[in-house]
């Protein structure tokens, strides 16, 4: 197919392209990206926020007391919910990309999403345990609607050769951790924060509720994203519009999937099971880490002490530093640039490093509250980490996945990650804070899994790598 010299060329219109110049296309967004960046990287960013500042404090205050306004949950429960919501969160999201792919197209989605997970957090506002609930539920579904379809609009601005991909995705990663970072600082402070606590008992209000003042600063954030993203409207007009017609399992207009994207497809799916071994250790930040720096670490900076959910804002402190620098690592790589199961595997090692770094601190619990270098070290592997595993995991399953297919692969891809994070829940349920010796058999074996893990996955690399590339070039 060939263009005028003038014609922006559009990714929906040639993404199979391999002869795709990327030297025409849309250069108008964030950093020589298409235009269509910008929106969806400020939406997810406040979606993000919203989500992020909400799980920052909510192990927290399920386990805190009741007369501290909290529900004073046990930590097995505590815990067990917590994995419980977030895989359901990622879970909906296979059917929020079905939906979007065959009924009402990726932007109606993120709207309605955007909408219901608004709802959900102000719900939560109501110191009530039914609405304590129905906010969850409410979450979990716009989540669904929202979280793949959003990113699997990033992945329609770019062709399937278009270097700029993996760069585009990490600084969208990058969208999604500066909601993250700001989130538990102004979620944390309204939850926890003693001088804020003071301010509502100076006005009359009661300072145990403090915690739903942070689920609403959470409802705010999301109605904030929504906002802008009716506002860039016309920057998307190119993308997610319409939904795919006719879509089933494996054919859509009569077109059955070729032997080339079968075997893309079992590449996908060797990569989900080490997304989900990924996900049931990281997601420790949530629970298991979260009570550690709350009950086990000094909570303070010369002197100063802060709220225990601000250290939840350090991985994303270190992704907002780091991002920019992978994005351009991989750029300057180019064709030398480790494969994406590389890249996994290296993810998978760095995580490990994080947790073994954590076995030490464990020990040293035993006299006391630990120095909070040793979380602060943590974050810095696992960022790594992320950072080598999933933007770039985004980026693989919307660029091999077939086109008609791309919604429910990433529906399939955060269902990896629903599971992990169910797993992750139970993992924490061990969480023992006056056992020394349980924290370091718990984090000493998630160390063990994830290096474990990282071999085998350098050892399958040759052959997930053939299946990804089969009659294409795709790395």
């Amino acid at each position: 197919m060939s263009y005028p010299a003038s014609t922006v060329i559009s990714p929906e219109d040639d993404y199979n392209n391999e002869k795709f110049n990327y030297s025409k296309a849309d250069k108008e967004g964030i950093g020589g990206h298409p235009r269509g960046l910008t929106p969806l990287f400020f939406t997810e960013m406040w979606e993000r926020f919203s989500y992020y500042g909400m799980r920052a404090i909510l192990v927290l205050y399920m386990v805190s007391p009741i007369e501290k306004g909290g529900l004073g949950f046990s930590v097995e429960k505590a815990t067990f919910i917590f994995g419980l919501y977030t895989a359901a969160v990622y879970f909906t999201a296979l059917p929020g990309g079905l939906i979007a792919d065959r009924l009402i197209g990726a932007r109606n989605a993120v709207l309605i999403g955007g909408i219901t997970i608004a709802l959900g957090h102000y719900a939560m506002v109501l110191p009530s345990i039914s609405f304590f609930y129905l906010g969850m539920g409410l979450i979990t579904l716009g989540t669904g609607l929202l979280k793949p379809n959003i990113s699997a609009m990033v992945g329609s601005l770019y062709g399937e050769n278009d270097p700029r991909r993996d760069g585009g995705f990490s600084l969208f990663y990058m969208g999604i951790n500066l909601g993250a970072m700001a989130a538990p600082i102004v979620c944390g402070y309204l939850a926890q924060g003693q001088s804020f606590q003071q301010k509502l008992l100076s006005l009359g209000l009661n300072p145990a509720n403090s915690w739903h003042w942070g689920f609403g600063a959470a409802g705010v954030g999301m109605t904030l994203g929504l906002i802008q993203y009716l506002a860039q409207q016309k920057r998307l007009a190119h993308v997610g519009l319409k939904p795919t017609k006719n879509i089933t399992s494996v054919s859509t207009n009569n077109e059955k999937l070729t032997l080339d994207e079968w075997k893309r497809l079992a590449a996908i799916s060797v990569l989900f099971v080490f997304n989900t071994i990924f996900f049931a250790a990281f997601e420790q930040s949530g629970s298991s880490l979260t009570l550690f720096a709350d009950q086990l670490t000094r909570a303070e900076v010369f002197g100063w002490q802060f709220p225990s959910s601000w250290f939840q804002s350090i991985n994303s402190i270190f992704i907002m530093i780091l991002a920019p620098l992978f994005s351009l690592l991989w750029l300057r790589l180019d064709k030398r640039a480790p494969s994406s199961p590389a890249k996994f595997a290296f993810g998978l090692f760095f995580l490990s490093i994080g947790f073994f770094l954590l076995v030490p601190a464990a020990y040293l619990t035993s006299t006391g509250r630990v120095n909070p270098i040793w979380l602060v070290l943590l974050y810095f592997f696992h960022t790594v980490g992320e950072l080598c595993l999933s933007p770039v995991g985004l980026s693989t399953v919307t660029r091999i996945a077939p086109i008609r297919l791309v919604g429910l692969m990433m529906g399939c891809w955060f269902l990896a990650t629903s599971v992990g994070n169910f797993f992750s829940g139970w993992i924490a349920s061990f969480f023992v804070a006056s056992s020394p010796m349980i924290l370091v058999k718990m984090f000493g074996s998630l160390a063990l899994g994830a290096l474990v893990a990282s071999i085998i996955l350098t050892l399958l690399k040759p052959s997930i790598c053939k299946l990804m590339q089969s009659t294409s070039n795709v790395k």
